[in-house]
């Protein structure tokens, strides 16, 4: 079986295993299948004047934010900041962080998490906003 890692991996725009959230969408690009583990890479789309997945932290992995369309809205440490496309954001472990977008126009982020394996949370986050969604 041939080494995932050592494979190219060739998307087109909105491909990649999407996961809707209520007004966020994620589509991961690659994850721990294709990194083994190392790292994953997705994309977040948030309609506008949507909160995010609100504020959180990772004990063992950095989240590295960078801004590919519109104003996103980061929460680092204690402080919201505005980024516009280019903007870059990088929360080492530990440090509480989010992300919203508080314009009119949709927004999106590239995220990279170190190290990979976030995808497997992804389905009980679905569920979870699912749930919020239905009261």
């Amino acid at each position: 079986m041939p080494d995932a890692r050592r494979q190219a991996i060739v998307l087109n725009p909105g491909e990649g295993r999407s996961y809707a959230m209520g007004q966020m969408t994620a589509i991961f690009k690659a994850d721990e299948g294709e990194t083994d583990a190392a790292y994953s890479i997705s994309e977040w789309y948030l309609e506008p004047h949507s909160p995010g997945p609100g504020p959180h932290s990772h004990a063992n992995h950095d989240d590295i934010f960078y801004v590919i369309e519109g104003v996103m809205s980061f929460l680092v440490g204690d402080q919201w900041i505005e980024a516009g496309v280019g903007g870059f954001v990088r929360a080492p472990a530990g440090m509480t962080h989010d992300f919203a977008n508080r314009t009119d126009r949709r927004a999106g982020l590239l995220n990279i998490y170190i190290p990979g394996g976030f995808e497997r949370d992804m389905p009980a986050i679905v569920q979870w906003f699912d749930k919020a969604a239905q009261g």
